[in-house]
């Protein structure tokens, strides 16, 4: 006898209450799956594959920790969180199919729910308000957020223009940044052009157009910041590449997150993994004291203190580099580090508003100890 067809709404295992259709959190990541959340407080995240459940438990743990990782490893599960599961559900359709299949097509998605404890979900919440506190205190970046200016909606009426290879260079080029952007809104194909351009052999080439990059980013993000999203999981996969050279990638990286922190931010921690290789050492340690020069807080939710070594490192472009970081961040804990390293009269590079920019480590040097001691930097 066939299976009867039943297809019903997605519902909250715990309190029995359709749930809407799973969305993209407002914070991109890494490793990003949709998510929800119901009315009595359960948070869920969908994986439509069905074959991605410990990435999605994951993510579903750490999204109702507030994204706060360190405090999810130490819960327990019973103890401090309950687990629950839809099967056989649809996107597409947000519906879940008992037969497992829409007119031929396979239903394979799951729907993984997390409730916190109440005072699990209360401790979160403090750890959430302290964090927002702190940065508002420290951080002006944060504290301007409110003032980000949402880019103008497109006119529905406008002709669309096509991106080509030739009209996106010649934009970079003029460094067009209002025209880059209205074309980011009519092709998506833009940015994807933009990344082309990274492949310059010359050095100078490739910082200006990383720099073009971050600002176009940092205003289409305000409206669709999905486009910037795929831009870095694709820039973070040719990092990995080890038969590729990310010529401006990690360049770029940087540029990106420093421009919408708010959005990008969970994207930083990543950035370590490139640090072990000479050809994008530099690059890293510029990208992240570029980001702590918006929000330092970032820097200091990663093991930074394994970076405190390179401050000895026989190349001087890495210890300036460090140096740049270290008073961004405010690292007292290498203070006496930078204090040696008063008198480096070597010579290194770093790019400034997409321009290359000559200091020795002893000018940096000054600048960080100013800054840890309360001064203003004047980078």
């Amino acid at each position: 006898m066939p299976k009867e067809k039943i297809i019903v709404r997605p519902w909250c295992p715990f309190c029995g209450q359709k749930v809407g259709r799973p969305s993209n959190a407002p914070v991109r990541k890494m490793n990003e799956f949709p998510v929800g959340r119901c009315q009595c407080g359960a948070v869920y995240t969908c994986d439509v594959t069905g074959h991605n459940i410990g990435s999605a438990i994951v993510e579903t743990l750490v999204y109702a920790c507030d994204d706060n990782a360190d405090f999810a490893w130490e819960l327990m599960p019973e103890d401090d969180y309950l687990t629950g599961r839809i099967e056989n559900y649809d996107e597409s359709a947000h519906q879940v199919v008992a037969e497992k299949n829409i007119d031929g097509r396979a239903v394979r998605g799951v729907l993984y729910f997390v409730r916190l404890h109440s005072d699990a979900r209360e401790i979160a919440g403090r750890i959430r308000e302290k964090k927002n506190q702190i940065l508002e205190q420290t951080v002006p970046a944060f504290r301007n957020q409110k003032a980000i200016l949402i880019e103008p909606a497109p006119d529905a009426r406008r002709i669309r223009r096509k991106a080509s290879k030739t009209i996106v260079k010649e934009l970079v080029d003029q460094g067009d940044i209002d025209g880059l952007v209205a074309l980011c809104f009519d092709d998506k194909k833009t940015l994807r052009l933009m990344q082309r351009l990274l492949y310059n052999p010359v050095e100078s080439g490739r910082w200006q157009v990383a720099w073009i990059i971050g600002q176009v980013t940092a205003r289409t993000s305000t409206r669709e910041p999905g486009p910037v999203s795929e831009l870095l999981h694709r820039m973070f996969e040719a990092c990995s590449d080890s038969a590729a050279t990310p010529w401006g990638m990690v360049e770029t990286i940087g540029y990106v997150i420093a421009q919408r922190p708010d959005i990008f931010g969970a994207f930083t921690r990543h950035l370590l993994n490139y640090l072990k290789e000479p050809s994008t050492r530099n690059q890293v340690l510029w990208a992240l004291a570029e980001i702590a020069g918006k929000r330092p807080d970032l820097i200091r939710d990663t093991p930074f203190y394994n970076l405190f070594h390179f401050l000895q490192h026989p190349e001087a472009q890495v210890r300036g580099q460090v140096v740049r970081l270290m008073g961004r961040i405010r690292a007292t804990e290498a203070a006496i580090q930078l204090v040696e390293l008063s008198n480096d009269q070597d010579a290194f590079t770093w790019c400034q508003d997409g321009q290359l920019v000559t200091s020795t480590v002893a000018e940096v040097t000054a600048e960080a100890i100013r800054t840890m001691q309360g001064g203003a930097s004047h980078e």
